[in-house]
Protein backbone atom coordinates (compact mmCIF):
# COMPACT_ATOMS: atom_id res chain seq x y z
CA UNK A 1 0.00 0.00 0.00
CA UNK A 2 1.53 3.26 -1.13
CA UNK A 3 1.92 5.92 1.49
CA UNK A 4 0.87 9.34 0.35
CA UNK A 5 3.11 12.19 1.37
CA UNK A 6 1.44 15.09 3.04
CA UNK A 7 1.72 18.25 1.06
CA UNK A 8 1.44 21.67 2.54
CA UNK A 9 -1.12 23.57 0.51
CA UNK A 10 -0.29 26.87 2.17
CA UNK A 11 2.80 28.53 0.65
CA UNK A 12 5.59 29.48 3.06
CA UNK A 13 5.37 32.97 4.49
CA UNK A 14 8.39 35.06 3.57
CA UNK A 15 9.94 37.05 6.36
CA UNK A 16 10.31 40.80 6.16
CA UNK A 17 14.13 40.50 6.19
CA UNK A 18 14.00 38.06 3.27
CA UNK A 19 11.81 40.43 1.24
CA UNK A 20 14.17 43.35 1.86
CA UNK A 21 17.22 41.25 1.00
CA UNK A 22 15.56 39.92 -2.15
CA UNK A 23 14.81 43.44 -3.41
CA UNK A 24 18.32 44.57 -2.47
CA UNK A 25 19.79 41.75 -4.57
CA UNK A 26 17.69 42.78 -7.57
CA UNK A 27 18.73 46.41 -7.21
CA UNK A 28 22.38 45.37 -6.84
CA UNK A 29 22.21 43.41 -10.08
CA UNK A 30 20.65 46.40 -11.84
CA UNK A 31 23.41 48.70 -10.58
CA UNK A 32 26.05 46.21 -11.72
CA UNK A 33 24.58 46.33 -15.22
CA UNK A 34 25.45 50.03 -15.45
CA UNK A 35 28.94 49.47 -14.04
CA UNK A 36 29.66 46.59 -16.40
CA UNK A 37 28.41 48.73 -19.26
CA UNK A 38 31.49 50.94 -18.80
CA UNK A 39 33.72 48.02 -19.84
CA UNK A 40 32.33 47.70 -23.37
CA UNK A 41 32.65 50.33 -26.06
CA UNK A 42 29.13 49.80 -27.37
CA UNK A 43 27.43 50.47 -24.04
CA UNK A 44 30.02 52.80 -22.49
CA UNK A 45 28.43 55.99 -23.83
CA UNK A 46 25.05 55.11 -22.30
CA UNK A 47 26.52 53.84 -19.02
CA UNK A 48 28.55 57.03 -18.52
CA UNK A 49 25.31 59.04 -18.36
CA UNK A 50 24.28 57.09 -15.27
CA UNK A 51 27.55 56.63 -13.42
CA UNK A 52 29.52 59.88 -13.90
CA UNK A 53 28.56 63.52 -13.48
CA UNK A 54 27.57 65.34 -16.64
CA UNK A 55 28.00 68.90 -17.99
CA UNK A 56 31.68 69.36 -17.28
CA UNK A 57 33.07 72.80 -18.20
CA UNK A 58 36.75 73.79 -18.29
CA UNK A 59 37.28 77.44 -17.31
CA UNK A 60 40.71 79.12 -17.68
CA UNK A 61 41.80 81.07 -14.61
CA UNK A 62 45.22 82.43 -15.70
CA UNK A 63 46.93 83.46 -18.90
CA UNK A 64 49.48 80.66 -18.42
CA UNK A 65 46.94 78.03 -19.32
CA UNK A 66 45.83 77.03 -15.84
CA UNK A 67 42.19 76.03 -15.66
CA UNK A 68 39.61 74.47 -13.35
CA UNK A 69 36.84 71.99 -14.05
CA UNK A 70 33.36 73.06 -12.99
CA UNK A 71 29.87 71.68 -13.59
CA UNK A 72 26.36 72.89 -14.26
CA UNK A 73 23.04 71.05 -14.32
CA UNK A 74 20.86 69.68 -17.11
CA UNK A 75 18.35 67.02 -18.07
CA UNK A 76 21.03 64.29 -18.09
CA UNK A 77 21.29 64.62 -14.32
CA UNK A 78 18.06 62.61 -14.10
CA UNK A 79 19.96 59.48 -15.22
CA UNK A 80 22.72 60.10 -12.67
CA UNK A 81 20.20 60.60 -9.87
CA UNK A 82 18.53 57.31 -10.86
CA UNK A 83 21.79 55.34 -10.63
CA UNK A 84 22.74 56.76 -7.25
CA UNK A 85 19.20 56.12 -6.05
CA UNK A 86 19.96 52.42 -6.64
CA UNK A 87 23.17 52.85 -4.65
CA UNK A 88 21.18 54.42 -1.79
CA UNK A 89 18.80 51.44 -1.75
CA UNK A 90 21.77 49.06 -1.53
CA UNK A 91 23.37 51.04 1.30
CA UNK A 92 20.02 51.14 3.10
CA UNK A 93 19.79 47.34 2.95
CA UNK A 94 23.40 46.90 4.14
CA UNK A 95 22.91 49.13 7.20
CA UNK A 96 19.62 47.42 7.96
CA UNK A 97 20.94 43.85 7.73
CA UNK A 98 24.41 44.16 9.27
CA UNK A 99 23.78 46.81 11.93
CA UNK A 100 20.17 47.53 12.84
CA UNK A 101 18.76 43.99 12.61
CA UNK A 102 21.50 42.67 14.91
CA UNK A 103 20.77 45.35 17.51
CA UNK A 104 17.03 44.68 17.26
CA UNK A 105 17.53 40.97 17.98
CA UNK A 106 19.44 41.80 21.16
CA UNK A 107 17.11 44.50 22.44
CA UNK A 108 13.81 42.67 21.74
CA UNK A 109 11.88 45.83 20.83
CA UNK A 110 8.15 45.90 20.34
CA UNK A 111 6.82 46.36 16.81
CA UNK A 112 6.34 50.09 17.32
CA UNK A 113 9.83 50.67 18.70
CA UNK A 114 11.32 48.28 16.15
CA UNK A 115 10.04 50.41 13.28
CA UNK A 116 11.07 53.71 14.85
CA UNK A 117 14.49 52.38 15.83
CA UNK A 118 15.14 51.33 12.23
CA UNK A 119 14.02 54.72 10.96
CA UNK A 120 16.23 56.65 13.37
CA UNK A 121 19.17 54.35 12.70
CA UNK A 122 18.97 54.90 8.96
CA UNK A 123 18.49 58.65 9.24
CA UNK A 124 21.25 59.06 11.84
CA UNK A 125 23.78 57.46 9.50
CA UNK A 126 22.62 59.59 6.57
CA UNK A 127 22.54 62.86 8.51
CA UNK A 128 26.00 62.27 10.00
CA UNK A 129 27.52 61.51 6.60
CA UNK A 130 25.78 64.41 4.82
CA UNK A 131 26.55 66.89 7.60
CA UNK A 132 30.27 66.01 7.59
CA UNK A 133 30.42 66.09 3.78
CA UNK A 134 28.59 69.41 3.52
CA UNK A 135 30.69 70.98 6.27
CA UNK A 136 33.88 70.01 4.42
CA UNK A 137 32.58 71.72 1.25
CA UNK A 138 31.69 74.86 3.22
CA UNK A 139 35.18 74.93 4.73
CA UNK A 140 36.96 74.36 1.40
CA UNK A 141 34.91 77.05 -0.37
CA UNK A 142 35.24 79.55 2.56
CA UNK A 143 31.49 80.16 2.81
CA UNK A 144 31.64 80.36 6.60
CA UNK A 145 34.41 82.98 6.70
CA UNK A 146 32.78 85.10 3.98
CA UNK A 147 28.95 85.08 4.24
CA UNK A 148 28.68 87.43 1.24
CA UNK A 149 29.73 84.48 -0.93
CA UNK A 150 26.18 83.15 -0.53
CA UNK A 151 24.87 85.81 -2.93
CA UNK A 152 27.95 87.43 -4.46
CA UNK A 153 28.45 86.81 -8.20
CA UNK A 154 24.99 85.28 -8.59
CA UNK A 155 23.94 83.27 -10.60
CA UNK A 156 26.20 80.45 -9.39
CA UNK A 157 25.78 78.43 -12.55
CA UNK A 158 29.16 76.69 -12.45
CA UNK A 159 29.84 74.71 -9.30
CA UNK A 160 32.73 72.45 -8.21
CA UNK A 161 32.62 68.67 -8.46
CA UNK A 162 31.99 68.11 -4.74
CA UNK A 163 29.08 70.55 -4.71
CA UNK A 164 27.31 68.91 -7.66
CA UNK A 165 27.96 65.39 -6.38
CA UNK A 166 26.53 66.44 -3.01
CA UNK A 167 23.26 67.63 -4.57
CA UNK A 168 23.00 64.57 -6.83
CA UNK A 169 23.48 62.34 -3.78
CA UNK A 170 20.90 64.25 -1.75
CA UNK A 171 18.27 63.99 -4.48
CA UNK A 172 19.07 60.30 -4.98
CA UNK A 173 18.71 59.52 -1.28
CA UNK A 174 15.34 61.17 -0.87
CA UNK A 175 14.02 59.66 -4.11
CA UNK A 176 15.00 56.24 -2.77
CA UNK A 177 12.48 56.82 0.01
CA UNK A 178 9.60 56.13 -2.39
CA UNK A 179 10.51 52.49 -3.21
CA UNK A 180 11.48 52.00 0.44
CA UNK A 181 7.85 52.58 1.39
CA UNK A 182 7.13 49.30 -0.40
CA UNK A 183 10.27 47.47 0.69
CA UNK A 184 9.68 48.31 4.36
CA UNK A 185 5.98 47.43 4.18
CA UNK A 186 4.93 50.83 5.50
CA UNK A 187 1.42 50.96 6.95
CA UNK A 188 -1.19 52.59 4.74
CA UNK A 189 -2.06 55.19 7.36
CA UNK A 190 1.60 56.25 7.57
CA UNK A 191 2.18 56.58 3.82
CA UNK A 192 0.63 60.10 3.39
CA UNK A 193 2.81 61.53 6.16
CA UNK A 194 5.89 59.85 4.72
CA UNK A 195 5.14 61.24 1.26
CA UNK A 196 4.90 64.76 2.69
CA UNK A 197 8.07 64.15 4.68
CA UNK A 198 10.03 63.06 1.58
CA UNK A 199 8.37 65.58 -0.72
CA UNK A 200 9.39 68.58 1.39
CA UNK A 201 13.03 67.55 1.23
CA UNK A 202 12.93 67.04 -2.53
CA UNK A 203 11.10 70.33 -3.06
CA UNK A 204 13.66 72.42 -1.17
CA UNK A 205 16.78 70.59 -2.38
CA UNK A 206 15.69 70.57 -6.02
CA UNK A 207 14.61 74.21 -5.74
CA UNK A 208 18.01 75.33 -4.48
CA UNK A 209 19.72 73.26 -7.18
CA UNK A 210 17.60 74.44 -10.12
CA UNK A 211 17.45 78.11 -9.08
CA UNK A 212 21.25 78.20 -8.68
CA UNK A 213 20.90 78.92 -4.97
CA UNK A 214 23.20 75.98 -4.29
CA UNK A 215 25.43 77.83 -1.80
CA UNK A 216 22.54 78.94 0.39
CA UNK A 217 20.94 75.49 0.10
CA UNK A 218 24.17 73.79 1.17
CA UNK A 219 24.54 75.90 4.31
CA UNK A 220 20.89 75.48 5.31
CA UNK A 221 21.03 71.72 4.73
CA UNK A 222 24.09 71.28 6.93
CA UNK A 223 22.47 73.36 9.67
CA UNK A 224 19.25 71.39 9.45
CA UNK A 225 20.96 67.99 9.24
CA UNK A 226 23.01 68.67 12.36
CA UNK A 227 19.88 69.31 14.42
CA UNK A 228 18.14 66.26 12.95
CA UNK A 229 21.17 64.07 13.63
CA UNK A 230 21.07 65.08 17.29
CA UNK A 231 17.36 64.26 17.50
CA UNK A 232 17.59 60.79 15.98
CA UNK A 233 20.72 59.94 17.94
CA UNK A 234 18.93 60.94 21.15
CA UNK A 235 16.01 58.76 20.17
CA UNK A 236 18.31 55.77 19.65
CA UNK A 237 19.73 56.24 23.15
CA UNK A 238 16.22 56.65 24.52
CA UNK A 239 15.15 53.29 23.07
CA UNK A 240 18.10 51.60 24.75
CA UNK A 241 17.43 53.38 28.06
CA UNK A 242 14.13 55.20 28.61
CA UNK A 243 15.63 57.31 31.39
CA UNK A 244 17.77 59.14 28.83
CA UNK A 245 16.22 62.59 28.30
CA UNK A 246 19.14 65.04 28.15
CA UNK A 247 19.60 64.65 24.41
CA UNK A 248 16.03 65.77 23.73
CA UNK A 249 16.53 68.87 25.89
CA UNK A 250 19.60 69.88 23.91
CA UNK A 251 17.80 69.10 20.67
CA UNK A 252 14.88 71.37 21.67
CA UNK A 253 17.24 74.31 22.23
CA UNK A 254 19.15 73.77 18.99
CA UNK A 255 15.90 73.23 17.08
CA UNK A 256 14.71 76.74 17.93
CA UNK A 257 18.14 78.24 17.18
CA UNK A 258 18.25 76.36 13.89
CA UNK A 259 14.95 77.84 12.78
CA UNK A 260 16.11 81.35 13.66
CA UNK A 261 19.45 80.94 11.82
CA UNK A 262 17.64 79.54 8.79
CA UNK A 263 15.37 82.58 8.61
CA UNK A 264 18.25 85.02 9.17
CA UNK A 265 20.44 83.50 6.44
CA UNK A 266 17.53 83.26 4.00
CA UNK A 267 16.43 86.87 4.48
CA UNK A 268 20.03 88.10 4.39
CA UNK A 269 20.79 86.24 1.15
CA UNK A 270 17.53 86.53 -0.79
CA UNK A 271 15.96 89.61 0.76
CA UNK A 272 19.06 91.83 0.92
CA UNK A 273 21.96 90.34 -1.03
CA UNK A 274 20.14 89.35 -4.23
CA UNK A 275 17.68 92.26 -3.98
CA UNK A 276 20.59 94.75 -4.25
CA UNK A 277 22.30 92.98 -7.14
CA UNK A 278 22.40 94.63 -10.56
CA UNK A 279 21.15 91.66 -12.60
CA UNK A 280 17.41 91.90 -11.88
CA UNK A 281 16.34 90.25 -15.14
CA UNK A 282 14.98 86.74 -15.67
CA UNK A 283 17.34 84.98 -18.08
CA UNK A 284 16.95 81.21 -18.37
CA UNK A 285 19.90 80.84 -20.74
CA UNK A 286 22.24 82.38 -18.15
CA UNK A 287 20.51 80.71 -15.21
CA UNK A 288 19.55 84.02 -13.66
CA UNK A 289 16.36 83.82 -11.57
CA UNK A 290 16.96 86.99 -9.59
CA UNK A 291 13.58 88.67 -10.04
CA UNK A 292 11.14 89.93 -7.43
CA UNK A 293 8.49 87.24 -7.96
CA UNK A 294 10.96 84.37 -7.53
CA UNK A 295 12.64 85.99 -4.53
CA UNK A 296 9.27 86.40 -2.81
CA UNK A 297 8.36 82.80 -3.63
CA UNK A 298 11.63 81.49 -2.20
CA UNK A 299 11.32 83.48 1.00
CA UNK A 300 7.65 82.58 1.39
CA UNK A 301 8.42 78.88 0.97
CA UNK A 302 11.18 78.98 3.58
CA UNK A 303 9.25 81.11 6.06
CA UNK A 304 6.07 79.03 5.81
CA UNK A 305 8.03 75.81 6.29
CA UNK A 306 9.92 77.17 9.31
CA UNK A 307 6.71 78.54 10.83
CA UNK A 308 4.98 75.20 10.39
CA UNK A 309 7.91 73.41 12.03
CA UNK A 310 7.80 75.76 15.01
CA UNK A 311 4.02 75.37 15.31
CA UNK A 312 4.33 71.58 15.46
CA UNK A 313 7.23 71.86 17.89
CA UNK A 314 5.36 74.19 20.26
CA UNK A 315 2.24 72.00 20.18
CA UNK A 316 4.32 68.97 21.06
CA UNK A 317 6.09 70.72 23.94
CA UNK A 318 2.75 71.96 25.33
CA UNK A 319 1.32 68.46 25.12
CA UNK A 320 4.28 67.07 27.04
CA UNK A 321 3.97 69.83 29.66
CA UNK A 322 0.28 69.03 30.20
CA UNK A 323 1.08 65.35 30.59
CA UNK A 324 3.77 66.10 33.18
CA UNK A 325 1.58 68.48 35.19
CA UNK A 326 -1.65 66.49 35.05
CA UNK A 327 -3.04 65.26 38.44
CA UNK A 328 -2.79 61.66 37.28
CA UNK A 329 0.90 62.03 36.43
CA UNK A 330 1.59 63.70 39.78
CA UNK A 331 -0.17 60.91 41.68
CA UNK A 332 1.80 58.29 39.79
CA UNK A 333 5.04 60.02 40.75
CA UNK A 334 4.10 60.19 44.45
CA UNK A 335 2.73 56.64 44.64
CA UNK A 336 5.38 54.20 45.89
CA UNK A 337 6.18 51.20 43.75
CA UNK A 338 5.04 47.97 45.42
CA UNK A 339 5.36 44.40 44.27
CA UNK A 340 6.59 43.38 40.87
CA UNK A 341 3.81 44.88 38.80
CA UNK A 342 4.84 45.68 35.28
CA UNK A 343 3.47 48.44 33.04
CA UNK A 344 1.24 47.41 30.21
CA UNK A 345 2.53 46.97 26.70
CA UNK A 346 0.84 50.18 25.58
CA UNK A 347 2.51 52.14 28.39
CA UNK A 348 5.91 50.76 27.44
CA UNK A 349 5.47 51.85 23.86
CA UNK A 350 4.07 55.30 24.60
CA UNK A 351 6.11 56.06 27.72
CA UNK A 352 4.92 56.79 31.25
CA UNK A 353 5.83 59.12 34.11
CA UNK A 354 6.91 61.92 31.82
CA UNK A 355 8.92 59.77 29.41
CA UNK A 356 9.06 60.79 25.79
CA UNK A 357 6.17 59.22 23.93
CA UNK A 358 6.44 57.29 20.69
CA UNK A 359 3.86 59.63 19.21
CA UNK A 360 5.89 62.66 20.15
CA UNK A 361 9.57 63.35 20.43
CA UNK A 362 10.67 59.89 19.34
CA UNK A 363 8.62 60.13 16.16
CA UNK A 364 10.18 61.96 13.19
CA UNK A 365 6.86 62.38 11.46
CA UNK A 366 5.56 64.79 14.07
CA UNK A 367 8.52 67.00 13.28
CA UNK A 368 9.96 66.02 9.93
CA UNK A 369 6.98 66.55 7.71
CA UNK A 370 7.66 70.22 8.12
CA UNK A 371 11.33 69.93 7.29
CA UNK A 372 13.01 72.54 5.23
Amino acid sequence: MAIRKKTNKNPPVLSHEFIIQNHADIVSCLAMVFLLGLMFEISAKAAVLFVTLQYNVTIPITELGESINLYHYGIKDVATVFFYMLVAIIMHAIIQEYVLDKINRRMHFSKTKHSKFNESGQLSAFYLFSCAWGASIIASENYASDPTALWKDYPHVHIPFQMKFFYISQLAYWFHGFPELYFQKTKKEDIPRQLVYIGLYLFHIAGAYLLNLNRLGLVLLVLHYFVEFLFHTSRLFYFSNEKYQKGFTLWAILFVLGRLLTLILSVLTVGFGLARADNQILDLSLGNFNVLAIRISVLASICITQAFMMWKFINFQLRRWREHTSPQAQSMKKKPVTGKSKPSRKEKENGVNGAVTSNGADSPRSKKEKSS
